[in-house]
């Protein structure tokens, strides 16, 4: 029986990248998958069977991976369980139960249903509320959504809300004229929930199908954020009652633990519905991926791989383990 047979087996959906997409995926963990498993080929250089040599060595390594001290445990524990029920387990089948029980973490939280850039059913228009602190990839991120919704046959429309920073704005109308979709703007200083408003007025208006809103990339005083992201909320509510039907948190994969507490501050100060994790491909640390998808139980449901603008991709808990483990 095939792997995904085998691990999701009770799933009758198993979407699957294409070619292009899937070699890009391959190669933005590269630098996560060759490090780790240069790490784990030492760890079992001369060994027959996991013992506790092997697995304090896997723990260090799982650590070292930016999975996070909490779901490393978790691994970990799981791995001994299925030492003592098999009495002897050969090191050569270590690599295939790591695959299985990561592939196990990340069905917990994340549905992995989905490969294309789609909005749900009768729901118009969708709107997006986007946080997450500068330099993360936040803007950046916003432009390829609004790339691949467009791509898709979605009418976008961008807010920008992020008022604190000049920079901010110029850069979101950058994407904006480069994807070619409408933003709503207003000069710096102005009201986030203003510009909120407006935008989803004008998005109304023109039958949008997806609105995206950029917010603040602050953390100076979780209070003030968390004041300011619910009067956004509110304010777009006068529009749109649903609104948002997401708030995304970008998170930018290279900063490894810092992510952590970036995901811990503003799941503190907002109600977060879904994660982006960026620049997977600049770094070895793409566990942060399984850790964060685990400890705060929010779904990835955006992964960056690379530069380029089709470099954003639906995150499949399918495609991302074949990946890492091919």
């Amino acid at each position: 029986m095939s792997f995904f047979k085998k691990i999701f087996s009770s799933e009758k959906k198993q979407p699957t990248l294409n070619e292009q997409e899937k070699q890009t995926l391959d190669k933005g963990l590269e630098k996560s998958k060759a490090s780790f498993f240069s790490k784990l080929s030492k760890a079992v250089a001369g060994k027959s069977k996991v013992d506790d040599d092997v697995l304090d060595d896997l723990e260090e390594i799982l650590v070292a991976s930016d999975v996070g001290v909490n779901t490393t445990l978790k691994i970990i524990g799981r791995i001994e369980e299925r030492v003592a029920a098999d009495k002897y387990l050969g090191t050569e089948e270590l690599n295939e139960i790591l695959r299985e029980e990561i592939a196990n973490l990340l069905s917990e939280t994340n549905s992995g249903e989905a490969t294309e850039f789609v909005i749900p059913v009768q729901t118009k228009p969708y709107v997006l509320m986007v946080v997450g602190v500068n330099g993360v990839g936040k803007t950046t991120t916003i432009g390829k959504l609004a790339y691949q919704y467009k791509k898709a046959g979605y009418k976008v429309v961008l807010g920008a809300a992020d008022t604190f920073r000049a920079a901010a704005i110029d850069q979101l109308q950058i994407w904006a004229d480069r994807v070619g979709v409408p933003i709503v703007r207003q000069n710096m200083g102005s009201d986030p929930a203003s510009v909120a408003f407006d935008t989803l007025q004008s998005a109304v208006a023109q039958e949008a199908d997806v609105v995206i809103i950029d917010t603040a990339g602050r953390l100076h005083n979780k209070v003030n954020l968390m004041n300011e992201l619910t009067k956004v909320k509110r304010v777009m509510q006068k529009v749109v009652v649903e609104a948002p039907h997401d708030v995304l948190l970008v998170l930018d994969g290279s900063t490894g633990q810092n992510a952590f507490e970036q995901a811990k501050q503003f799941t503190a100060a907002t109600e977060v519905s879904c994660l982006a994790v960026t620049k997977l491909d600049g770094t070895a640390k793409g566990g942060v991926v399984i850790g964060i998808s685990d400890q705060f139980k929010i779904p990835v449901k955006y992964i960056g791989v690379g530069e380029g603008i089709e470099d954003l991709q639906v995150f499949n808990k399918y495609e991302f383990v074949d990946s890492f483990f091919k």
